[in-house]
C-alpha cells in the first residue's frame, strides 16, 4: 500500500473512532497482564465475564497468591486453557512479588519473563497502559494487514515489522486498536463487510463481497 494511502486509511479509521478502547475491562497495569494472558484463544466478552468477580478480590499479584491456584481456576474455569492459565497466574504473581516489588515492569524483555506473557501480550500491556507505541498483531490484525495489503507477511513478527515502519506516528498509539476492531467487526474472516467498509478503496483484497 501507498504511502499516501496508509495516511487516507488511518485517517479515516481515526476520523470513525478518535479514542479507541481495549475491549477487556481492567483497573490496573497487573489485571491488564492478567486479563490479555487469559484473552489467547478466549473473547474479551468471555475473559470479561470471568474476571469480574476474580478482580474484585485479587487485583494485586499477592491477593492472586492469597487467593491460591484452585481459587483461580474457579473463577476462570470457562475459559478454554484454564488450567495452564491459573498456572501461569500463580507463576506470574509470584515472579512479581519476588523480583519487581509486585509491580508490573514497564518494558518488553521483562514483560516477556512473567509465565504465560509473549510478545504480543506484552506489547498489548506497554500500548493499553502506558500509551507506547507499539503493534501487539493478533489474528485480526494478522488478517487486515495481508488482506488489505497494509502490511502483508507470512510471520505476525514480519507483519509487526512492517506495521511499524509503514504507520505514521501521528497514528501509532491508536492504531493497534483501529485495526483490531476493523478485523473483529469490519474485516471478518469468514465473511468481510466490504459494502460498509469506509477504507475499501484503499484495500487491495480481490474477494470483496458486495
Amino acid at each position: 500500500m501507498k504511502k499516501t494511502d496508509v495516511q487516507d486509511f488511518f485517517t479515516r479509521l481515526r476520523a470513525d473512532n478518535p479514542e479507541p478502547k481495549s475491549e477487556l475491562i481492567w483497573t490496573n497495569a497487573f489485571t491488564l497482564v492478567v486479563a490479555v494472558a487469559l484473552s489467547a484463544q478466549a473473547t474479551d466478552v468471555g475473559v470479561n465475564k470471568a474476571t469480574k468477580a476474580l478482580f474484585t478480590i485479587a487485583d494485586t499479584p499477592q491477593k492472586m497468591l492469597d487467593l491460591g491456584l484452585e481459587g483461580v481456576k474457579s473463577h476462570i474455569k470457562t475459559i478454554g486453557l484454564f488450567n495452564t492459565k491459573a498456572k501461569n497466574i500463580i507463576a506470574l504473581s509470584q515472579l512479581l512479588v519476588d523480583e519487581f516489588n509486585a509491580e508490573v515492569p514497564r518494558n518488553r524483555s521483562d514483560l516477556e519473563r512473567l509465565p504465560g506473557v509473549g510478545r504480543k501480550t506484552a506489547n498489548v500491556v506497554l500500548n493499553v497502559c502506558w500509551g507506547v507505541p507499539t503493534m501487539a498483531v493478533d489474528t485480526h490484525i494478522f488478517r487486515v494487514s495481508n488482506r488489505t495489503g497494509l502490511a502483508p507477511g507470512k510471520t505476525p513478527l514480519q507483519v509487526e515489522q512492517k506495521l511499524m515502519k509503514a504507520i505514521p506516528d501521528e497514528f501509532m498509539v491508536h492504531a493497534h486498536h483501529w485495526l483490531i476492531l476493523h478485523g473483529r467487526y469490519v474485516c471478518k474472516a469468514r465473511k468481510p463487510v466490504c459494502p460498509t467498509c469506509g477504507v475499501r478503496d484503499l484495500c487491495r483484497f480481490g474477494e470483496k463481497t458486495i
